[in-house]
């Protein structure tokens, strides 16, 4: 049965002795939810891996806003994460990776090693000249893709589970607000396999807990482009320009 992760007050789940360490469903009417109680997070990683494995569309918690993930290998649950969206064909879905080695599988990486750690695991998305690794079927019409290595443990060990890359994108239908809550992106829920509820992410009383990661291209070398401010701008800038001297390219260009 589908199933969701989290902290469970609003459901009033079961927190005694017999519910700990276990996958128990929600509420009725909510059966793709599953709360992550203490000491279930190998359990709730395997059941996302399960239903990631089989072609589904799992939500999970990260480091800046909820997302939708996929097996990026897997074209027919792209396809399905697009529909899911109602985002347009052209509007690319970023990777996401479990560690910052895989960048250069799926990447060819025309900055320091170093820059990439100072940034990664993190709230920023590097946009890279794609390899030949990654699944022709993503985002067909450019030689770029978005890459995150979340600060988030459970999608970084997700990831991991998985072998290799999830595709990934904001859990909300395009355009409307990024979700900090899975109960704000309910109307999702039905067409998802799994729903992963860590309860709220980020701070909810900063005035940037929704903008999601700070998006930034360093596909020319000696250059960055900042593509979406997100939620890290000032520390990203800060790294790329003053630490590693990367010149800015205005975003028209």
């Amino acid at each position: 049965m589908p199933v969701a992760l989290g902290r469970c007050g609003l459901w009033g789940m079961l927190a005694g002795p017999m519910a700990r360490g276990r996958l128990l469903p929600a509420c009725a009417g909510a059966e793709r939810r599953v709360c992550l109680l203490e000491g279930a997070g190998q359990a709730a990683r395997s059941a996302a891996a399960a239903a990631l494995s089989e072609g589904g569309l799992v939500a999970v918690p990260t480091d800046t806003v909820y997302g939708v993930a996929c097996l990026v290998q897997n074209s027919a649950a792209v396809e399905a994460l697009y529909r899911l969206k109602g985002r347009p064909a052209g509007k690319p879905l970023a990777i996401c990776l479990g560690d910052v080695e895989q960048v250069h599988r799926y990447c060819r990486v025309p900055v320091p090693e170093e820059l990439l750690r100072d940034l990664l695991p993190g709230p920023v998305t590097l946009v890279l000249p794609r390899s030949d690794a990654l699944n022709a079927d993503l985002n067909p019409f450019t030689p770029l893709v978005g890459v995150r290595v979340p600060d988030h443990h459970f999608v970084r060990e997700l990831a991991r589970a998985c072998g290799g890359a999830l595709a990934l994108t904001s859990a909300n239908v395009s355009e409307r607000a990024s979700s900090i809550t899975v109960t704000e992106f309910q109307e999702l829920w039905p067409h998802l396999s799994l729903v992963i509820d860590g309860g709220p992410t980020g701070d909810a009383l900063s005035p940037e807990c929704r903008l999601g990661s700070t998006v930034v291209d360093l596909s020319i070398p000696g250059k960055y482009r900042v593509i979406r401010p997100g939620c890290a701008l000032t520390q990203t800038v800060e790294i790329l320009a003053s630490k590693y001297g990367l010149r800015a390219e205005e975003s028209g260009c």
